[in-house]
């Protein structure tokens, strides 16, 4: 896993955000928190099945956050098509 991409690329954070990247066609790649609640990335994973979303499992939402550079932790992020 290479949390690289998620520094270095274009991204939404957050489960809304990534909802709606996903369902306009822009999310290339979806990151999820293993530690996050069910009902919240349940869905997500739904949609990148139904999109063809390529999804990257990550152990804990405190590594996305901090990848991410933010100082909360978050359940989903996706990296936009450049």
């Amino acid at each position: 896993m290479s949390l690289n991409e998620i520094r270095e690329g274009n991204k939404v954070i957050g489960s809304k955000q990534v909802k709606k990247a996903i369902t306009k066609g822009l999310a290339k790649k979806v990151y999820l928190a293993d530690d996050a609640e069910p009902h919240i990335i349940g869905p997500l994973q739904e949609l990148c099945r139904q999109y063809q979303v390529e999804i990257e499992e990550v152990n804990k939402m405190e590594q996305l956050g901090n990848a991410c550079g933010i100082e909360v932790g978050s359940a989903a992020v996706a990296l936009l098509i450049d």
